[in-house]
């Protein structure tokens, strides 16, 4: 079997058991995903490719130590590590909120059900996904990384929870908070524009 096609589970095994090439593929596999989410949390590439670093140089030692617990869920684990370590840079910063501003295009609501569309529809969806980008980015980061978690990763509130090390209800109170704010800025939005 090719190793492309191995498990993460698998990999894993063969890499804490010596063969160093199974990480490159691990890393291959999973290094788009963990970038991005970095990234959406940071909003700075260069930051984003240290940190990025950081964590697969983290996740390297953790295996070699055999601190890797195989629960089926390696990306999760990666991006815990990789999240803790945004936490970490913010706080050595001394501050939650970034005002750095990226050029890059990331498209925040990702779907196949937007497969074949017009010229039209998918420069109108470009445009939504542009103004999304900018009203998430404008949240303070605790509201900011429960919006990019639950619409970008697709976690439920529990793993939420559990990565940003608060409660159920707190997760669910920031995502509340979040939606008012975005909701409020389209508002403040709308009325600037009727004024102009």
């Amino acid at each position: 079997m090719r190793a492309e096609q191995k498990s993460d589970f698998d990999l894993v095994q063969e890499f804490i058991d010596g063969k160093d090439s199974s990480i490159e593929v691990l890393i291959n596999r999973h290094k788009d995903r963990v970038f991005t989410y970095i990234l959406l949390l940071v909003k700075n590439e260069e930051l984003a490719e240290d940190i990025f670093q950081d964590t697969f140089v983290k996740v390297i030692n953790s295996l070699r130590q055999k601190k890797y617990k195989d629960e089926g869920r390696f990306v999760s684990w990666v991006l815990r590590i990789g999240h803790n370590l945004v936490i970490d840079h913010f706080r050595k910063e001394k501050n939650l909120r970034t005002v750095s501003n990226d050029d890059g295009e990331v498209d925040l609501l990702n779907s196949t059900k937007f497969a074949d569309l017009t010229i039209e529809e998918e420069m109108a969806k470009k445009q939504v996904h542009g103004n999304v980008r900018e009203l998430v980015e404008q949240l303070p980061f605790e509201q900011r990384q429960v919006v990019v978690m639950r619409h970008y990763m697709g976690m439920s509130f529990k793993e939420i929870s559990q990565h940003t090390n608060v409660s159920i209800n707190t997760a669910l109170g920031r995502m509340r908070y979040a939606l008012i704010n975005m909701r409020k800025m389209i508002l403040d939005q709308e009325h600037a524009f009727s004024l102009s």
